[in-house]
């Protein structure tokens, strides 16, 4: 089989392009930055180096697979953060639909039922949409929950302030660790048993905040660590002056309060998954420990 693979070499895209290269494929892996391409090689894939807002690229890139893994990685300097997704959702479908792949698993996220309000996952919403118009492509939708990585964010404002925090966290919300993504990544795309376009919720555990605090602190030897719930101007300013670009800032704001309100989790809850994945957040809490000692 032969699958073009976007993403370059991340948290999901290398494993789940070294496990399909270990199951005997022929894999293509872009990425935009030349110096990747050893490493894509070292796996024994095939590196592309270009341009996924460029439609020529990804349409001879494309050319001749059976199936392709889409995702849009973030764009610190998007002038309209959702609207950039959006657009790149509609390449990816000009590209398949010029060349006629017929299997597509594409990245997305918890919340992607919310065309707004929610940040950059309502990007996600639209690119999914833009996917969707191709009727005769059989598309497989991922919607992981929160990244535990994500959390890693927060090892400065323990160090500097003693707490963790967000504009949410009082409700409860599902978080998932990339591996976790990658596995179901790769099954989907070894066994392209789906038909139609339809969504696979994945998921490892399910925490509010202050459950987050109270594993995290007590891995790190603060038991008592508290998880603080900002405003949402709070929030947005804490990102700014954290380096963030206003345009992303805002949209991570917004994603917070959707996820504050339990809106981003509530299609998730309605159709939670048979079962969790392996990684749960006192498994990762080992890694956190060892960024936070690092």
């Amino acid at each position: 089989m032969k699958y073009v693979i976007t993403g370059s070499i991340g948290n999901i895209s290398k494993p789940l392009t070294q496990a399909l290269v270990n199951a005997g494929n022929n894999v293509t892996v872009i990425t935009s930055k030349e110096e990747n391409t050893a490493a894509i090689e070292a796996m024994g894939a095939t590196a592309a180096v270009g341009s996924i807002e460029d439609v020529e690229f990804l349409t001879k890139t494309f050319t001749g697979a059976d199936a392709v893994y889409t995702m849009i990685p973030p764009k610190s300097d998007a002038a309209n953060w959702k609207a950039y997704i959006e657009n790149i959702g509609k390449n990816y479908a000009a590209a398949i639909k010029a060349i006629g792949v017929k299997y597509v698993v594409n990245l997305s996220s918890v919340g992607a039922h919310m065309n707004d309000g929610a940040g950059p996952v309502s990007g996600l919403h639209r690119a999914e949409n833009a996917l969707n118009t191709l009727a005769d492509v059989n598309i497989k939708h991922l919607r992981p929950a929160y990244f535990y990585a994500n959390l890693l964010a927060n090892v400065g404002i323990i160090k500097h302030m003693g707490i963790m925090g967000s504009n949410f966290g009082e409700k409860p919300f599902a978080l998932v660790h990339t591996d976790d993504i990658a596995i179901v990544a790769t099954e989907e795309l070894l066994n392209l048993n789906f038909t139609g376009h339809s969504v696979r919720y994945i998921a490892g555990d399910e925490k509010t905040g202050f459950e987050i605090a109270k594993t995290l602190g007590t891995a790190i030897g603060q038991p008592d660590l508290p998880w603080i719930v900002f405003t949402n101007e709070q929030s947005l300013q804490g990102a700014i002056g954290a380096g963030l670009p206003e345009e992303l800032a805002k949209n991570y704001t917004e994603m917070g309060g959707a996820l504050a309100s339990g809106e981003m989790n509530a299609d998730y809850f309605n159709n939670r998954p048979a079962s969790l994945s392996k990684i749960k957040l006192e498994d990762f809490a080992k890694q956190f420990a060892a960024a936070f000692h690092a």
